[in-house]
């Protein structure tokens, strides 16, 4: 059985791979971390990520109102995101151990612009051990190593004091503010948008 490969270890390998050994290399540790997977997501993990997202306590960091809904249309919503059917979009669970702890996709890509949008979600039992910044740099990954992208930009919160350090420690950067652009707790609150440049990736790759 071969070892898993980083994806550090192929990245400086030339345009062309050099042999099928190296393809190979490749694409095992394309969606592969030290500690999680990207997977097709399956019907059984469908259910559980409409849960996640119906959660009042979490809905604040994730969507703009806090309006639970049809737990069948949030199934229906994340059934899309995960169809990877064309080039517009990529969307996988991501897997622990053989454990369901969240789902990333990234959305909105035109041939022209190439800028994919990063969304993501973590299960809260398993928020603050890891897998979100794992998840998000392996997708990262994909999106300029296998999709081409020359942007993958992100909305956040400005509340979202935790996502925005773990973004910025994944190479995101502040593009810009849009001011009162959601409404709780009887104001309204910014939100922050972040990009990454292919040329800033594979700076930051060395």
């Amino acid at each position: 059985m071969l070892s898993r490969p980083t994806l550090d270890s192929v990245v400086g390998m030339s345009a062309d791979f050099e042999s099928s050994k190296d393809a190979l290399a490749y694409g095992t540790a394309l969606l592969r971390g030290d500690r999680i997977r990207l997977v097709q997501a399956e019907e059984t993990h469908l259910q559980q990520l409409a849960q996640w997202w119906q959660s009042p306590e979490w809905a604040t960091l994730q969507q703009d109102v806090v309006r639970p809904q049809p737990v069948s249309q949030t199934v229906e919503q994340f059934r899309a995101w995960s169809k990877n059917d064309g080039p517009g979009s990529a969307g996988f669970a991501i897997i622990a151990e053989d454990e369901l702890v969240g789902h990333i996709t990234l959305w909105g890509i035109t041939p022209r612009e190439r800028i994919g949008t990063l969304a993501i979600i973590i299960g809260p039992d398993h928020v603050g051990q890891g897998y979100g910044p794992e998840a998000t740099n392996l997708m990262i990954d994909y999106g300029f190593l296998e999709l081409g992208l020359n942007k993958i930009e992100l909305q956040v919160w400005a509340f979202n004091d935790r996502a925005i350090r773990a973004y910025e420690r994944s190479g995101f950067v502040r593009e810009g503010v849009r001011r009162a652009a959601t409404f709780h707790d009887g104001r309204f609150h910014d939100q922050v948008l972040m990009g990454m440049l292919a040329q800033e990736f594979f700076a930051r790759r060395g």
